[in-house]
Parts: C-alpha cells; structure tokens; sequence
C-alpha cells in the first residue's frame, strides 16, 4: 500500500493534485506503458474478464492506464462511455471516435437502453484504497453512473499499485467498486 503524506489525504482536491503529479512523474520516466500492458497481462489471466461477454472500457488519456490492448479478444464486445450533459451513456466501440469537451476520445454510435447486458466496467481512477473505493476527476460522472440501480456487473479499478492507499476520503455519493487490477496483484 502506498503511505500518501498525511496532510493531503483528508483533501480530495489535494490528493487529486497529488496523484496527478505523481502520475505525470511516472509518463516522464515511461513506466506507464509497462504497468499498463503488466496491468493488461492480469486481465487476461483473470477468471472475471474470461468468462464476461460484454465489457465497458475507456478511453485512456495520455497519463492514464491503457486497456485499448483489450480490444484484441474477438470473443467479446466492447463498450465505451459518451458524456451526455452530467451523465455518462455506454455505446458498442466501432472505430469512429470524436473529442468530447475533455479532450477524451468518445465513440460515434448510438447509446444502448440496456445497461443490465455489461459484465465487466473498468472505471478509471487517480487513485483507489483497500475497501475499493477511488479517487476520480471531481465531475462525479461515474458515481453517477455506477449507481444506477439496472447495473449488474462487477466495478473494476485498473490502477497501478503506486496508487493505492489504505484510505480515501469519501462521501455518500462514493460507489466502491469491486475489483482492483494492479501490475503485480489483483486484490477482490
């Protein structure tokens, strides 16, 4: 576990800075891509992403940790999320994606109704703590979406382990997930 400095732990907007920073460091030295394909590697292996079908995914930016390599298994569909005013829509991946007002890469199809249908949604994160709860972007988008009563499937943080603390500050409208894939570890 990652022991963050004490003073900025009760501080969402600090620790967000924080972990950007931190972030930034790791795209300098060009570990991220290694933790994003050790990250990959552990998907791969695991019992949950063999035996789901349909899996939501998202779009990395350039600091984040990327699961594009995902795309690769032809045995599943792929989802991607869209902003739509507050809220988050989910839509199959085709290969046409336009920049949102962001700067995030979002597909081009048409939203699906059934939300029940996804098996697996990786949920991006600056960072996450032991009970599973993480730390995102402070726009609340996808607490919003991942309390949606019509969802079944498992929450799935892809962090790497530099990133994961004991605690996190959170609040009521904090979702947990239920999954942490790590570059050496998969904590459940």
């Amino acid at each position: 576990m990652q022991q963050f400095p004490s003073n900025i732990t009760q501080n969402k907007d600090s620790l967000r800075k924080y972990c950007k920073n931190l972030r930034h460091e790791l795209f300098l030295k060009n570990e991220l891509e290694q933790i994003s394909k050790a990250i990959v590697n552990n998907i791969l292996k695991s019992d949950f992403f063999k035996n789901a079908k349909n899996i939501m995914l998202f779009y990395p930016l350039k600091e984040e940790i990327n699961l594009l390599d995902l795309l690769r298994c032809e045995d599943k569909n792929f989802y991607f999320p869209k902003c739509e005013g507050k809220n988050l829509l989910i839509c199959p991946y085709c290969d046409k994606f336009s920049v949102n007002r962001y700067s995030i890469l979002e597909p081009e199809s048409n939203p699906i109704e059934d939300l029940s249908v996804l098996d697996l949604i990786f949920v991006p994160a600056l960072c996450a703590d032991k009970n599973f709860y993480r730390l995102g972007y402070g726009g609340g988008y996808y607490d919003r979406f991942l309390s949606n009563k019509n969802l079944r499937a498992k929450k799935i943080v892809p962090i790497s382990e530099k990133f994961v603390c004991q605690k996190l500050p959170s609040d009521k409208f904090d979702i947990a997930c239920d999954i942490l894939v790590c570059e050496n570890s998969v904590m459940q």
